[in-house]
């Protein structure tokens, strides 16, 4: 009845709620006085509507924005005084804190330590990424729930995450190598789809944390040498440009990830956060991109100094905005912020409002998604709470995640170890005892009673357990021969972890080389020399390959371990797969383990030649895809069509008998080249893998499907083509032809492509 006294607003049929006092009496029955208008300030917009489509609420909610409410909203998405996006109190729309990591775990907060992001690569299995990322999307969620109830914004409480990184490992020195997913792009797009779908959850309607692919692009190095990331231009050609540094990022966008963040580096001369034809051509009109870009931090400004591409921050704010730029990452706010100069930009005339109010959509699409416009009953993933915070299921997840990433480089006879304990071990080396430097960069600091190093999960296999740090740190320049020759002497297994650590390698340090830091191989010959007859297991802790080259070619070195960084289950997990004598978990390694630095060209080339096992003709310690097991494999019964015509599918089908008698994960790899062609292609490419376990004994029989886009090659100008001619096909667990072999067979095949295709450019 009092519905319909208020106010109707014609052009949207909502009602505005007025509080009303209402007097009656009991003399005067059914007669009613109203006393007072109160208010009309609460309203039910539009965007709040939980009935209308996301479109039609954005576009309601941008559409109510200022000028200044809008620039505001895009130029505070960094840390500290930068962040949060800000209050729109007359809207009642809240804070939103867009600054937050999450690349293996719930980064800087007191949270699960899992595995870097190249020891999960290392997994090859996009099973182990999703629930990576599902898991440390939980604890990114908890973390931002309890923000929200606690109306705290500060840095790292958002729930829209910077990761996955997928820049192609294109350099063994780069710093942030421990970061990526390896040096190939099928490879790397594959495990970013799986990160992107297990981090942002399977609801049909909310989100629970948005995923951030980045760095793009042409992006992988230097840091700081020769010279600073910040000035970089990465000269690129258009083929390997398309054909390394974009597949990755585009596998991303299929995904559905939420954002982007640009690179530092400038591309050809543009900065990636100017470069229209990266950020709105390829991006959004190629790959239909419809979320938002962020700029890495303080890169916009950088475009004024040191890059000097434009000479104000007026200038820089219109050609990221205009180039595809929804958000800056920068320092504290108040502290030349290019975005905000913004509303200037607009009342000037060099932005217009529309363009704006387009780059500010995707910002509150994502918040939408997230649910914080909808009652918090409807969304599953605003009921989680600080209790899964290296909860049980974390922890145990923590160290089964730990093993599958090891990969297994030597390893004569002597894992899995036989003997559940040994009369005397020594566990030596930098990387045996410090709880801080086993989850490499961007990592989570968990209670110290959840962290296993390699001494306190190693210990337990000797009645006596000697140990000897040797160095102070991973940089070694000061060792302790002494120490290290005592440690080792009359012992019956010596385990040696070595390795680089942030003290290192990390963003914004590289490498000059990839030996093995201070006097760390010393330490391992001095362990060897002294410890009689002891049998050895040398365990590595590094991000990029290191020159282990000495003890690979060692007869008395009997195994070797490439362990990356595992997060706190190390020692649990490093025990776990040496003892196990009925299973086999180990990883494939996720790139080329070179012998030394002189076998890649300079750090500042961006051509692809003699760069990964695509294009490199030499011979590496360790090849991309190897890693060893308790058993071998056999494949067979390889099936697949003869022939496709241009543009279509292959589906092809292998049998993988397991030859030993454990349990074991084998990864099975499909390789492609291309027989003949007149345009220059890679020696040859990773079109499918697939984890598996087979029983002792058994066999599966694994399919896979090569798509066209895989056979196509890039013709400058015209884009990609499918080519008639021969594709050679080689299936097995590792690469063909490669000399340091795993010891199971490789099946060679073939089929003949009929017609050609062009299929464009993307």
């Amino acid at each position: 009845m009092f519905k319909d006294m208020m106010i109707r607003n014609a052009s949207n049929k909502y009602w505005e709620r007025s509080t009303y006092f209402i007097i009656s009496t009991m003399n005067l029955m059914h007669t009613f006085v109203l006393l007072l208008l109160v208010e009309f300030s609460l309203q039910d917009y539009p965007f709040k509507d939980t009935s209308l489509s996301w479109d039609v609420r954005v576009n309601d909610l941008v559409g109510r924005l200022t000028v200044d409410e809008m620039a505001m909203q895009m130029a505070r998405g960094g840390q500290g005084e930068n962040g949060p996006a800000p209050a729109i109190s007359r809207l009642g729309i809240g804070p939103y804190q867009w600054d937050t990591e999450c690349l293996h775990g719930a980064v800087w907060h007191k949270a699960t330590a899992f595995p870097q992001a190249i020891g999960i690569a290392a997994t090859w299995s996009h099973d182990e990424v999703y629930r990576l990322a599902e898991v440390s999307g939980e604890e990114v969620r908890a973390f931002h729930n309890d923000a929200v109830k606690h109306n705290k914004y500060d840095s790292i409480t958002g729930a829209s995450c910077y990761a996955p990184v997928i820049n192609i490992m294109r350099d063994p020195r780069w710093g942030r190598n421990q970061e990526t997913y390896g040096e190939d792009p099928y490879l790397s797009g594959m495990l970013a789809t799986a990160f992107v779908h297990g981090l942002q959850g399977n609801h049909s309607r909310y989100v629970r944390a948005t995923a951030g692919c980045k760095h793009l692009d042409v992006h992988g190095g230097p840091e700081n040498v020769p010279v600073n990331r910040n000035s970089f231009d990465s000269k690129v050609s258009e083929r390997d440009w398309r054909t390394t540094f974009l597949p990755a990022f585009r596998y991303c966008a299929r995904a559905g990830v939420y954002s982007m963040m640009c690179s530092y580096n400038s591309i050809n001369g543009v900065p990636a956060c100017a470069n229209k034809k990266l950020l709105t051509d390829i991006l959004r009109k190629e790959w239909g991109f419809t979320g938002y870009v962020i700029s890495d931090q303080v890169a916009i400004e950088q475009m004024v100094w040191p890059r000097k591409y434009v000479h104000s921050n007026i200038d820089a704010a219109v050609a990221a905005v205009d180039a595809g730029v929804n958000l800056e990452l920068t320092w504290g706010a108040n502290h030349n912020v290019a975005f905000d100069t913004i509303a200037s930009a607009v009342r000037s005339g060099r932005l217009s409002e529309n363009l704006l109010r387009e780059r500010v959509k995707p910002l509150f699409y994502t918040r939408m998604r997230l649910g914080e416009f909808d009652p918090q009953k409807y969304s599953p993933y605003s009921y989680i709470t600080m209790s899964v915070i290296e909860g049980q299921v974390h922890r145990d997840y923590a160290v089964s995640s730990a093993m599958k990433t090891f990969v297994l480089l030597k390893n004569d006879g002597l894992l899995p170890l036989q003997q559940t304990i040994y009369n005397k071990i020594a566990i030596i080396g930098p990387m045996a005892d410090v709880p801080t430097a086993l989850s490499g960069d961007y990592q989570t600091y968990p209670d110290w009673k959840f962290i296993s190093t390699p001494r306190r999960g190693l210990e337990s296999l000797g009645r006596h357990a000697n140990y000897a740090k040797g160095c102070k740190d991973t940089l070694c320049n000061s060792y302790d021969s002494n120490s290290v020759k005592n440690a080792v002497q009359g012992t019956d297994v010596v385990f040696i972890c070595v390795g680089l650590g942030t003290a290192i390698e990390t963003e914004s340090k590289d490498r000059h080389d990839i030996e093995l830091p201070g006097h760390q191989k010393q330490m391992i010959m001095d362990a060897v020399a002294h410890s009689g007859s002891a049998k050895i297991v040398l365990i590595t802790f590094n991000g990029g390959p290191v020159n282990i080259q000495w003890a690979d070619q060692s007869n008395r070195v009997n195994a070797i371990i490439a362990a990356f960084y595992p997060g706190q289950g190390t020692g649990t997990a490093l025990k776990n797969v040496m003892t196990t004598t009925n299973k086999s978990q180990f990883g494939r390694l996720p790139y080329t383990w070179f012998v030394s630095s002189n076998q890649v060209p300079a750090m500042v080339d961006y051509s692809m030649k003699g760069r990964t096992y695509r294009y490199f003709k030499g011979e590496p310690l360790y090849p991309f895809g190897y890693g060893l097991t308790y058993t071998t494999f056999h494949y067979g019964n390889l099936k697949m069509a003869g022939s496709v015509t241009a543009g279509q599918q292959l589906h092809g089908s292998v049998d993988v008998t397991n030859n030993g008698n454990v349990q074991a994960d084998e990864v099975v790899q499909v390789y492609i080249s291309w027989a003949q062609t007149a345009i220059p292609a890679q020696r040859r490419q990773l079109v499918s893998f697939e984890r598996i376990t087979i029983p002792a004994h058994g066999h599966k029989t694994v399919k896979f499907t090569i798509e066209a886009d895989q056979m196509a090659l890039w013709i400058d100008n015209n884009g990609w083509k499918v080519e008639a001619g021969r594709i050679n096909v080689f299936v097995g667990g590792q690469q063909p032809n490669q000399k340091k072999s795993v010891g199971s067979n490789i099946i060679q095949s073939h089929f003949d492509v009929h017609g050609a295709k062009l299929l464009g450019s993307f």
